[in-house]
């Protein structure tokens, strides 16, 4: 079996969460990600479609199949994960839809057993927090390497 593809669609509600990748509507996810977002600001076409390629990804949807919400999990499925470009889009924000998502984010984790779980934000503390995120208890440790500016 297909790990990438192994969860099962989710209906809650009004909303539909999928790690289907062909519903994903990547001309929405690179327009947020490009020209709404904070961390990917003017980042290629090719390279969203690249990462979506490359990741677990999770899409939320409304009924007539519209995209609401969109999350990635960069994985080697055993030991490690880096959530990143989880993002609801304006219209279906403060409706539960990131909870949610972050729900079934955590449910992948606790699937695959890994042992850390890491992701960086400037403004959703609050959120990640309700599900078990916490500062990094070593910060000295964690290092970064810059990369490319879009």
């Amino acid at each position: 079996m297909d790990t990438m593809n192994e969860f099962s669609d989710l209906t809650i509600g009004d909303w539909i969460l999928s790690t289907d990748k062909k519903r994903i509507d990547e001309r929405a996810v690179h327009r947020y990600l490009c020209e709404e977002s904070y961390w990917a600001k003017g980042v290629p076409f090719s390279t969203v479609q690249r990462s979506i390629t490359h990741s677990l990804c999770l899409g939320a949807y409304v009924e007539d199949g519209r995209m609401a919400g969109f999350g990635r999990m960069v994985t080697d499925q055993a030991t490690f994960a880096y959530l990143c470009d989880v993002f609801v889009r304006h219209p279906y924000r403060g409706q539960g839809l990131s909870k949610l998502m972050m729900q079934y984010f955590c449910m992948m984790a606790d699937k695959y057993g890994l042992r850390r779980f890491l992701l960086t934000t400037q403004d959703a503390h609050g959120l990640y927090q309700q599900f078990g995120f916490t500062t990094f208890p070593w910060p000295e440790r964690l290092m970064s390497r810059k990369g490319v500016q879009y």
